[in-house]
Formats: structure tokens, C-alpha cells, sequence
């Protein structure tokens, strides 16, 4: 997780699915999560978004040494604003998860467990507290990373008024130079 998408997330998530390592069993565990209307507009609020009419995870949980490894996708529907038409838009986003938990108890548990990881892993291990992961904070963390900041309409496209692109700072010099009236 970035510390942007961790500083955007409140101090009490709006969406919290707690899962303990000891409740995975040894051949796994998945998990199909949906957010409720009352979370997904929690979740909207945080993400600055107009709506989120779908949001929804798929989780595949496996022990991995003292931690987890956590594998799936994030899928929801979002509603922002064109930043170039300033029409309501809908997009969809389909982020895929790969990330490993690993035990907070003691520096050299978690040094261990660490060594247990992929070490070609794009992410690095986020800790389980008291045993626990949180999936609901997974999923909006990379929900949060997943979206779209400058979202555009398909076939958007910005035309700058033509006045400024006449009268750019070089053509307002030369007419200085060459005394010509601006315009």
C-alpha cells in the first residue's frame, strides 16, 4: 500500500472484513465479498468520487510461513466527473491483488516470515495485526490506487479556444517587436 492510498483511508475504514490467519486452513481459503449501499458510499466519500453503484472482491487466502498471502481482484463500477466535458461519466475497474501478510509480534518473527516471501514480489508485506487481516482495507486501499484521477469520456477531447492559441507569448513578442497592434 502506498502512503497515499493510506493517508486517504480513515483511522476506522469504511469497509472492514477482519480475517484471522488461525481461521485459514492449511489447504486455503476464498472468500467473494460485496460492499453494501451504506459501505460503498462510505468508500465513495473517501475516494472523492460522485457514486460507486458496484463495488466487490474476490479473495484467495493461503498461509504462507507466520503470515498470509493474499491473491485476487477488486471490481467495481465508479461514477466521477469528465475533467474535460464536466458530464457525469461511469467507468468500471478491475485491479488484481498479490500481496503477502506477515506477523507483526517481534522484529525477528516478522524478519523470518519475510524470508519466507517471493522475493520477485511487486509489493512489499503489509504486517497482520494481533493475527488479523483486513480485507475490507485491502480492497479499498487498492481500490483507491485504481482509480482514475483525471477520468475522461471516451472521445473527450479538450479544444483550447482558439484566441490563446493565436496569441501565444511568442506571436505577442514578435507583434512588439515589429509594432503590430495585439489581436
Amino acid at each position: 500500500m502506498s502512503a497515499k492510498a493510506a493517508a486517504k483511508i480513515p483511522a476506522k475504514s469504511p469497509w472492514s472484513v477482519p480475517v484471522r490467519r488461525d481461521d485459514v486452513p492449511e489447504t486455503g481459503l476464498h472468500l467473494d465479498l460485496v460492499a453494501d449501499e451504506a459501505t460503498r458510499a462510505a468508500v465513495a466519500g473517501v475516494a472523492g468520487v460522485n457514486g460507486l453503484p458496484r463495488l466487490a472482491a474476490r479473495f484467495d487466502l493461503v498461509r504462507q510461513g507466520g503470515g498470509l498471502k493474499v491473491t485476487g481482484e477488486i471490481a467495481a463500477t465508479i461514477e466521477q466527473t469528465c475533467v474535460v466535458t464536466l458530464e457525469p461519466m461511469t467507468s468500471e475497474v478491475r485491479e488484481p491483488v498479490d500481496l503477502a501478510f506477515v506477523a507483526a509480534r517481534g522484529e525477528e518473527r516478522v524478519q523470518e516470515a519475510e524470508e519466507d516471501l517471493d522475493p520477485g514480489a511487486e509489493e512489499e508485506p503489509e504486517p497482520l495485526v494481533d493475527g488479523v487481516a483486513d480485507l475490507g482495507v485491502l480492497a479499498t486501499e487498492f481500490l483507491l490506487l485504481a482509480i482514475d484521477p483525471y477520468p475522461r469520456k471516451p472521445g473527450a477531447v479538450f479544444d483550447a479556444p482558439v484566441s490563446q492559441t493565436e496569441l501565444s507569448p511568442f506571436a505577442v513578442l514578435r507583434n512588439l517587436s515589429t509594432g503590430k497592434a495585439e489581436g
